[in-house]
């Protein structure tokens, strides 16, 4: 009879535990770059006159409100619990597009960067889902002591589970690809230290990685990565026809990426669904005529407003509790 007993409370407790496991609603994690999210005010300590009152762009309140509008509209239509967002000038825009996006009401983390440009990384979260333990802006030392934004780290609490998140905006090849590849060599070597000495206290860590690569998943540095476990959720999408996040001159490209550690497809505490692996690819986020058809619909070409959304597209995933 005791031995009964024991079992009969075993089986209960296991169907508690998995009946709680299915009443976890899925996280969704999402990423973009807004493309140059700057307020109207002359910041002295950046490179930011052109998007000032009276600089090169002639951006008035109107064209600043319309940013707004346009960058709260994908935040609707990507539709996610946590977001990563990347070339935001301050704390400043994030609340004022907070408060333009009313399907949440989201929660900033931000720390301002020495990026020279004053683009920073940030994350809104929905505190109802998604619980904040920790946070802190990783500094980005590049060879020559050149300025770039920070990695943004925040860990959480999900379903009972921490899961470790890093907002990345890696260097651009502006100045030349040449001599940006050696600098996001330094970046991923960055990322690889702070991963290690994560998985070193966890092997089985549940690790997120956002961002703007500037590299496709199959580039060396991007791949470099895959040393302390991690894989590009994008890197199956390669040579898909017409699908990409980024476009340069004509070409389709994957700068945009949610990188996973083994912890999340190690069919224990947390995963991904496979199925949910997405481009926020709607119509209207890209141009359908002209030379540039195809391409993003920017809000800005070069210095002429096309009053679009962004250069990049946004990426989503969907997290479960196992």
């Amino acid at each position: 009879m005791k031995k009964t007993l024991t079992v009969v409370i075993w089986i209960t407790l296991w169907l508690m535990s998995s009946s709680c496991s299915q009443d976890t609603a899925p996280l969704t994690i999402g990423f973009w770059n807004v493309e140059n999210l700057f307020d109207l005010g002359d910041d002295p300590e950046k490179n930011d006159e052109e998007f000032s009152t009276g600089g090169r762009k002639n951006v008035t309140q109107e064209i600043y409100d319309l940013k707004i509008k346009n960058t709260a509209e994908m935040l609707t239509d990507l539709n996610a619990d946590v977001v990563g967002l990347c070339e935001v000038e301050n704390r400043f825009v994030l609340e004022e597009l907070n408060q333009a996006y009313t399907g949440r009401d989201y929660k900033i983390i931000h720390y301002e960067s020495p990026d020279f440009r004053g683009i920073d990384n940030a994350l809104l979260y929905d505190p109802s889902v998604f619980k904040v333990v920790d946070s802190r802006a990783i500094n980005n030392p590049l060879p020559n002591n050149v300025k770039t934004r920070d990695i943004l780290y925040v860990k959480g609490e999900y379903g009972g589970e921490i899961i470790h998140l890093f907002v990345n905006h890696w260097p651009s090849n502006y100045g030349g690809r040449k001599k940006a590849i050696p600098k996001r060599a330094a970046t991923a070597q960055l990322i690889v230290k702070e991963i290690s000495a994560i998985l070193s206290q966890d092997a089985s860590a549940e690790i997120v990685l956002l961002g703007d690569f500037n590299e496709d998943p199959d580039e060396m540095n991007v791949q470099s990565l895959k040393t302390v476990g991690l894989t590009s959720l994008m890197e199956p999408m390669l040579g898909m026809e017409k699908v990409g996040t980024y476009v340069y001159r004509g070409e389709d490209l994957f700068y945009d990426q949610i990188i996973v550690s083994e912890g999340l497809k190690d069919k224990k505490g947390l995963g991904f669904d496979s199925e949910s692996v997405m481009i926020l690819d709607l119509p209207k986020y890209r141009q359908q005529e002209g030379d540039y058809a195809h391409y993003p619909f920017r809000f800005w070409a070069g210095d002429r407003l096309l009053g679009g959304y962004s250069d990049h597209l946004a990426v989503r995933v969907t997290i479960i509790k196992i």
